[in-house]
């Protein structure tokens, strides 16, 4: 008895039902990877922009309007803060507080709908999905990067304060 050389169509269907199996598994795996890498980049750059706006604070000082300086006169701008930080996507805005002299309050924000508030709420506890109404009153030379604050629901905030001496 002689046997053909190569596969039946049983054994390459049977192939093909193992191989369709194990991608069905793996995928929803590797897109919540995708996900968490996402929301993990978002808290890194809000991280890294309330890191930034606050050293350069210190060390540029602000003006008398409470506009923080890039240098001795030029105001401070999102592209000086971090890199590869999309000025569409990302946003600072900050105001002097009447409390204390050289106070800030700054709010920190990330407009996009790709990712889960509370994915990044993982990373970065203090971020919420919910603007506090208090920004809703900052004077338009205060922002770094967006010109228009996302509404309540729009986005991911992170918010801080802190003093200038």
């Amino acid at each position: 008895m002689s046997r053909k050389k190569g596969f039946s169509l049983v054994e390459l269907l049977i192939v093909l039902a193992v191989m369709a199996a194990l991608i069905a598994t793996i995928t929803p795996v590797a897109l919540n990877a995708i996900k968490k890498s996402k929301a993990t980049q978002v808290a890194q750059n809000l991280k890294t922009l309330a890191s930034a706006i606050e050293n350069a604070a210190y060390v540029n000082g602000v003006n008398d309007n409470h506009v923080l300086k890039a240098g001795t006169t030029t105001p401070i701008v999102l592209s000086d803060l971090g890199r590869d930080i999309d000025p569409e996507k990302y946003g600072v805005w900050y105001t002097g507080t009447s409390n204390k002299p050289g106070e800030f309050e700054v709010l920190i924000f990330y407009k996009g709908t790709d990712v889960d508030a509370k994915l990044v709420n993982q990373t970065m506890p203090n971020a919420t999905d919910t603007k506090p109404n208090e920004f809703d009153s900052i004077a338009g030379n205060n922002q770094l990067g967006s010109k228009s604050l996302p509404n309540t629901k729009e986005g991911i905030f992170y918010t801080l304060t802190f003093s200038v001496y």
